[in-house]
């Protein structure tokens, strides 16, 4: 399941920085999550970072438009950083 940054967004800039798979950039008003890089930091963390340091609640979600499973978000983890 990848995540998802709603209109909530302040700009405030944490997010992008703190992702480890480069999935967080500007887009025309608000900070967006590129759904293909989204592994929910699996393989880094043991919960989203982006969540972790957002200054304000439930400004990022999980996308219900683009729900994965565990095992799928492994496997996008080890394709992105060419892990066996």
């Amino acid at each position: 399941m990848a995540l998802l940054i709603t209109h909530k967004c302040i700009n405030c800039d944490m997010c992008e920085p703190e992702c480890p798979n480069q999935a967080i950039s500007m887009g025309n008003e608000i900070y967006e999550i590129d759904s293909d890089r989204c592994t929910e930091c699996i393989g880094h963390y043991d919960k989203p970072t982006c969540q972790s340091v957002c200054p304000i609640d439930n400004t990022i979600i999980i996308n219900p438009d683009h729900k994965e499973t565990n095992e799928a978000l492994w496997d996008k983890f080890v394709v992105l950083h060419h892990t066996v």
